[in-house]
């Protein structure tokens, strides 16, 4: 049986061990899950076949080169000036979409500056890593000057630059961010004209029919709760505050004494009016004893005199006595710091609110005032509790609008749909009423219309 040539024997050995340093090389990559370590994993299998100095393999992240692994143990760190050194190369190559070689085998119009920095007295290659068409990194090698490349070694870098390019973007795009992924994914999807064309069509048709489509309008605005029944306790005449039973936040019974006022002078008041009363009620009986008419009329009206003043006394005098209308709770009035003090006829001392009911004041602005009626739904979400929203109903629109904070807004009175047990008057939230539906569009832009018109009609002459 005739032999093959020695130099046929010898390309094919060549070939069988080439491959299989190629897949030495891919079973490392993929032996790593994180990319990190295979890229190292990767850098030391090839620095072992190739038996070179060092292996570095870098990654293209927002158009600059990040080294993602190397044959020698540590990091390389950019900012020093071998790692800056490798990135120059990488990116030397990158530039050139091409295998850069120091010192080259042959002639080649190549710029190789920073393979010449990088290589100093020894070698430097690197080779561009592509994956679907498009450059996403390099692998430099870097070999002693007793160990040149060879045109063999510098082939099977190229091949594993080849098979290993695929593997590491898939890595890569696993462990990037997941805007990075969608910005990706859509630029692949977009790589053509047409397809970009066909992509802002459909996001033209789609922004149209959203801005078409119709939604819930809710006028949110300002609220606060209320007792259902409120009631001022007032001085009933001129004098000074003596006593006080009650603070803000207690809860009163109908007829139980709030509050007292000083009663001296209404005591001797009553105590001369009884006085009075009893002489002119003698000079009667005396009179009548008599047989004095004349002075029986005049000591009768006398005496109905003073029976009137001692009611409007004894009257006075009960009144100095405070008390609750109705069961409830004393919202306002904290008279325990005001003990003495001189008080005024008519002079709200008091506010008391029924506790058994409330009703909802909602603020809102004179400019959608006019899209709410009585009737409509709403929901409260109160300060205290957010995370449980109250429906009402809007029962009455007062009006008369109010000016405060800068702004105007008519006041809305709402009914609770529900009674809750924790609530209290004067919290305060955030009410939301729907008062029907509109386009995407108009809920966008229909106050910016407004003021636009109203600018319009402003400076029209």
């Amino acid at each position: 049986m005739d032999k093959a040539p020695p130099q046929l024997l010898s390309v094919a050995g060549r070939t069988l061990a080439s491959r299989d340093a190629v897949l030495r090389c891919q079973a490392a990559l993929l032996s790593r899950r994180p990319l990190a370590d295979a890229a190292t994993a990767l850098a030391a299998e090839l620095a072992e076949i190739l038996r070179c100095r060092r292996v570095s393999v870098g990654l293209l992240k927002d158009e600059r080169i990040v080294i993602a692994g190397s044959s020698q143990t540590g990091e390389i760190d950019l900012r020093l000036e071998a790692g800056a050194a490798i990135a120059a190369a990488m990116h030397e190559s990158l530039d050139q979409s091409q295998t850069v070689r120091w010192p080259p085998l042959e002639a080649h119009p190549h710029v190789t500056l920073a393979h010449r920095q990088l290589a100093g007295a020894a070698e430097a290659c690197s080779v561009p890593i592509v994956a679907s068409g498009q450059a996403i990194g390099a692998l430099t090698v870097e070999s002693g000057s007793d160990t040149p490349l060879t045109l063999v070694e510098i082939a099977l870098c190229e091949e594993v630059a080849s098979f290993s390019g695929p593997v590491l973007a898939m890595k890569q795009d696993a462990e990037a961010p997941w805007r990075a992924r969608w910005r990706n994914t859509l630029r692949e999807r977009l790589a053509t004209r047409e397809r970009r064309h066909l992509a802002m069509g459909t996001a033209l048709a789609a922004l149209l029919l959203a801005l078409a489509a119709p939604l819930p309008w809710r006028v949110s605005a300002p609220a606060r709760l209320e007792g259902s029944v409120q009631r001022a306790v007032v001085a009933a005449a001129d004098g000074f505050l003596q006593q006080t039973n009650v603070r803000p936040g207690d809860h009163v019974k109908a007829g139980q004494v709030l509050a007292r006022l000083s009663s001296q002078d209404l005591e001797l008041e009553r105590r001369r009016r009884e006085s009075e009363l009893r002489q002119h009620e003698n000079g009667y009986r005396a009179a009548q004893a008599r047989n004095d008419r004349t002075q029986m009329v005049v000591s009768q009206s006398r005496a109905a005199e003073a029976q009137a003043l001692l009611t409007l006394a004894e009257t006075q005098l009960e009144r100095s006595q405070l008390t609750a209308p109705f069961d409830g709770i004393v919202i306002k009035g904290d008279l325990t710091q005001n003990l003495g003090a001189p008080v005024h006829k008519g002079e709200v001392l008091m506010v008391l609110s029924a506790s058994d009911g409330f009703r909802l004041i909602v603020e809102v602005d004179e400019t959608d005032i006019g899209a709410v009626h009585p009737g409509q739904p709403g929901q409260l979400a109160l300060a205290a509790r957010p995370e449980k929203p109250l429906r009402f109903t809007t029962k009455r629109i007062v009006p008369v609008a109010t000016a405060a904070d800068g702004r105007n807004y008519f006041e809305v009175e709402g009914v609770l749909d529900d009674r809750q047990a924790d609530l209290r008057p004067g919290l305060s939230g955030i009410a939301k009423i729907e008062v029907g539906q509109r386009s995407v569009a108009w809920l966008l832009f229909h106050r910016v219309a407004s003021w636009l018109r109203l600018a319009l009609w402003t400076l029209a002459p």
